[in-house]
């Protein structure tokens, strides 16, 4: 008889059974959820937000195949085919002005990719968002563009820019007219408070809660309809893309204490909906907090996490210097997501939350 050849292996896991899901199916639903807000957004300024948004993606996908090429990286179609590149270059153009120039979007692209992602190891290893780290860099390194807003010019009024004076605009980088320049809600206030006005009568005309739901007035991309992108949040609740814990923590975190400030000093602090419904704090709570590489991994994590950035984001639109903190106060909390994993690590069977064995007694009679 032949006898048998034996072979060891080393077993280094346990087998798995896969879900079903994939990257670029997840990126392609946060994608879709996205796509309302966005589609009303370019109705509401015009070609320009278009081609800016366009630009974005395009210099994402191209830093991505570069940084790829460069590092070896084989099968660079199918690593390009998982959209997170793509959905990066979305998120970015979300937060910059309507009308900024294409340098802009291919300068915060640069930063996004190859500085806050590649340079880390590429998808799942970096430490901060991409594009918080390419919206924070750009706005300090470019105030002025950065903080050029537009009275909205819905696509379908005359006054609005055609397809050609549209790419002049973001080729060319033009100002926008005297008569078309204006200040985002929480810029305006900001500027209001400087000048020792008092919020409540600066902000009884031209402000009202429905101008905040439905977006018509200057602003981000992303600040282009709160119940559009709130629409998008809830689908990706709903198709399990995302948790409950982080949005509902960054709503209550940012909520309790304007409605507290608002409450003490209703002239000096902002009321609960001009925070919640103005900025970046709907797509923020949403689509970008969300993350799943640079938040926390387990739920009483991801509540500490979602009120973190809330607060944060509140103290820098309140005390700070910037009229917009969301992006600050993301990269900071990603920079805690590690300690707050160690701290909030979930047990495992058997042992201690600290990872020692349990002291299991032995039975009586044993």
């Amino acid at each position: 008889m032949t006898p048998f050849a034996y072979t060891a292996v080393q077993t280094v896991a346990s087998p798995h059974a896969h879900g079903g899901n994939a990257v670029s199916r997840t990126m392609l639903r946060v994608q879709l959820a996205l796509t309302p807000a966005t589609a009303y957004a370019f109705w509401l300024f015009g070609w320009p937000a278009f081609f800016l948004w366009l630009i974005t993606l395009g210099a994402c996908l191209l830093f991505e195949f570069i940084s790829l090429r460069l590092m070896g990286v084989p099968h660079i179609r199918r690593t390009l085919g998982d959209s997170s590149a793509l959905l990066t270059g979305w998120l970015l153009a979300l937060t910059l002005p309507p009308w900024a120039p294409w340098w802009v979007g291919v300068i915060g692209a640069f930063i996004a990719i190859v500085i806050g992602k590649q340079v880390f190891g590429g998808l799942g290893q970096n430490v901060f968002n991409p594009a918080m780290v390419a919206r924070v860099a750009l706005l300090i390194s470019f105030p002025l563009p950065l903080t050029q807003w537009v009275t909205p010019l819905p696509l379908t009024t005359l006054a609005a820019p055609g397809f050609i004076a549209g790419l002049q605009i973001t080729l060319a980088g033009l100002p926008p007219p005297d008569a078309m320049a204006s200040a985002s809600l929480l810029g305006y206030a900001k500027t209001e408070l400087s000048r020792g006005s008092d919020l409540v009568q600066a902000l009884a005309a031209g402000h009202a809660p429905l101008i905040s739901w439905i977006g018509i007035r200057a602003g981000s991309l992303g600040e282009s309809s709160a119940l559009l992108l709130l629409a998008g949040g809830l689908f990706l609740l709903a198709t399990g893309v995302i948790r409950w814990q982080i949005p509902l923590a960054v709503f209550a975190g940012l909520a309790i204490p304007a409605a507290i400030g608002h409450a003490l000093d209703p002239a000096h602090y902002l009321g609960v909906i001009p925070h919640v419904l103005s900025g970046a704090a709907v797509l923020g709570a949403f689509f970008i907090a969300t993350d799943y590489v640079t938040s926390p991994t387990t739920a009483p994590g991801q509540l500490i996490f979602g009120v973190g950035v809330g607060l944060l984001t509140w103290v820098i639109r309140t005390y700070g210097s910037y009229p917009e903190g969301m992006a600050f106060a993301v990269l900071l909390m990603n920079a805690l997501t590690p300690i707050i994993d160690r701290y909030t690590k979930p047990r495992i069977l058997g042992r201690t939350r600290a990872g020692k064995p349990l002291d299991i007694p032995a039975k009586k009679g044993a």
